[in-house]
């Protein structure tokens, strides 16, 4: 008899006598269910955290900021911007003015409604032309604000989340009250952005810097002629990024967090989870000796029992993967989170389950190694004369 008709025969065995291993095999499904559910979960935060960053995003959009500096950290003066709005490759407006936005942050502090904490996040003083370089933002309520005023606009999502952020409200900043007198939403962003006036912010802060540039193009294709025209120009020490890529960097800390603390419960669950399939495995072996010895007996190869615990092993781990996953789905797919004050949905999506799927045929192989090995190298006389 060949190794295949071997193995077929085995598992022929093995999967009918499930039903008398009820609790050996359900302790292996829950296992697994438990540890790939978890990881799914965990992963959905950064991957729901990914989404919500890059929901804003447009090819055409590109962002400048100082060399070695991120968003909102850079030093960009007066000069270089007057040199910036000549750069190739911008759109225009009606009036034929290009399309660029300078903007200068400062952090402002706001009260969550229901829990009461504190939370930073920042106010963008930035050029009136921001409607004209993201279209995508509308507003629901209010006005644009006045050059020279202290004014405020505000997304929905800070009057959703934070106390004093309704239309009319007045913020104190820097010793002075500035009035909220726009609400404004931008496409699917969950993250609370507060506009005012770049020049007034500056001249109350007593800044004479841009943190930040952001520029609509003509097309996409024209970043290579805005980049190359920014690096030739010898009074600009700028980098140029696509919008996408200069947010994937400001969020590379907060990813870096999201995924280590995924993988790290993942991975003690996984532990916890796999220990159970060894100790169901070893039960289900010696439960089997006496059965495993007489297939030796007549010819068995120790290869085939090996494999065919293994396979048995998988396939007991695999419904716990598609459980562990859809439980993820049902529980905390589209579940708010805030770590840090940034505000997104988790994203439980295909790719997450496939992940899952993966560490539940890891767990099934490591599971049944060594209950396979037992089972192959125990002695057949030994096994025969069990009880």
């Amino acid at each position: 008899m060949n190794f295949f008709r071997q193995l077929l025969a085995i598992l022929r065995v093995n999967l009918s006598g499930l039903p008398q291993r009820l609790g050996s095999s359900l302790t292996i499904l829950v296992g697994v269910t438990s540890a790939v559910g978890a990881l799914v979960a965990m992963l959905a935060m950064g991957t729901g955290a990914r989404e919500q960053e890059q929901a804003t995003v447009s090819a055409g959009r590109v962002v400048l900021t100082t060399a070695g500096s991120g968003i909102g950290q850079g030093n960009i003066t007066e000069d270089e911007a007057g040199v910036i709005l000549g750069l190739p490759g911008i759109r225009k407006n009606a009036k034929g003015e290009p399309i660029v936005a300078f903007e200068a942050m400062v952090p402002i502090q706001g009260r969550r409604q229901v829990t009461g904490v504190k939370i930073y996040f920042p106010l963008v003083g930035i050029t009136p032309n921001v409607l004209e370089l993201a279209p995508e933002t509308h507003f629901t309520a209010g006005r644009m604000f006045q050059p020279g005023l202290q004014e405020l606009i505000v997304s929905n999502p800070c009057r959703r989340q934070f106390v004093g952020f309704e239309l009319g409200d007045r913020r104190p900043l820097h010793g002075s009250d500035w009035t909220i007198v726009g609400l404004f939403d931008r496409a699917s962003s969950q993250q609370c952005v507060v506009y005012a006036d770049a020049k007034t912010l500056m001249t109350l802060l007593k800044r004479t810097t841009y943190s930040t540039v952001s520029i609509l193009l003509n097309s996409p294709s024209d970043f290579a002629v805005l980049r190359d025209a920014v690096k030739a120009n010898p009074t600009l020490h700028l980098d140029v990024q696509h919008e996408a890529d200069a947010i994937a960097d400001a969020f590379k800390e907060l990813n870096a967090v999201l995924n280590f603390v995924s993988f790290f419960v993942g991975t003690i669950m996984a532990v916890g989870a796999t220990l159970g399939a060894v100790n169901s495995l070893y039960a289900i072996v010696d439960s089997r000796r006496r059965e495993m010895a007489t297939l030796r007996a007549i010819g068995f190869s120790g290869a085939a029992v090996v494999v065919s615990v293994l396979i048995e092993s998988i396939l007991l781990a695999l419904p716990g993967a598609v459980l562990g996953s859809l439980a993820a789905w049902v529980l905390f797919n589209g579940l708010a989170a805030s770590p840090f004050g940034f505000s997104y949905q988790l994203a439980v999506t295909p790719p997450l389950a496939v992940i899952g799927v993966e560490w539940a045929l890891v767990m099934g192989l490591l599971g049944g190694l060594l209950p396979a090995l037992r089972a192959a190298r125990m002695p057949i006389t030994t096994a025969l004369r069990a009880t």
